[in-house]
């Protein structure tokens, strides 16, 4: 009887201290539903973005991705957001997708400009960077290292600064 109270109190005890992490991780996740004041942007590609991804100015969260569609008529990418109420953005604001890391999530960052006026409830972004995929820059890198840019093949004739000839091959 003993050794079967012992285990329930210990069970009770676990069980504690995984609520107790819970409630904490669930705090310090910022999960926390963001009430703001709602703005979308268009970008020809987002890369993979999750309705819930984070939208951070300089690291910090100051909002929420709520959802994401295709615009009918530019076939562009809709993000709409929630950006937190004490956060007003000015109406020249650049909204780029960025990428935690090579293997990380996806998450809008957003560049404050540096205009007076303020972006109101339902405004859209003007300025935005698509997305740019790992694959996409190495592709990149690789055509222009491979592109047909042929170096000249005859050397100055002088250094006119200096007066020195150029060694001829061989010499």
């Amino acid at each position: 009887m003993g050794r079967n109270l012992i285990e329930t109190i210990m069970g009770a005890v676990v069980l504690a201290v995984a609520g107790f992490f819970l409630v904490f991780a669930w705090r310090h996740a910022g999960m926390d539903e963001i009430k703001g004041y709602t703005v979308t942007a268009q970008f020809a590609g987002i890369g993979g973005l999750d309705d819930g991804a984070d939208v951070r100015i300089n690291g910090i969260k100051v909002g929420t991705v709520t959802s994401q569609g295709l615009d009918p008529v530019t076939y562009n990418a809709r993000v709409k957001m929630v950006i937190a109420q004490d956060i007003r953005l000015p109406i020249d604001t650049e909204a780029t997708i960025s990428a935690e890391g090579l293997l990380g999530g996806k998450y809008v960052k957003l560049i404050p400009g540096r205009a007076d006026e303020r972006l109101a409830d339902g405004a859209e972004l003007a300025k935005t960077k698509d997305y740019k995929s790992i694959e996409e820059m190495v592709g990149q890198l690789i055509f222009l290292a491979t592109a047909d840019n042929p170096a000249p093949a005859t050397a100055p004739a002088a250094v006119p600064s200096l007066g020195v000839e150029p060694l001829a091959p061989g010499q």
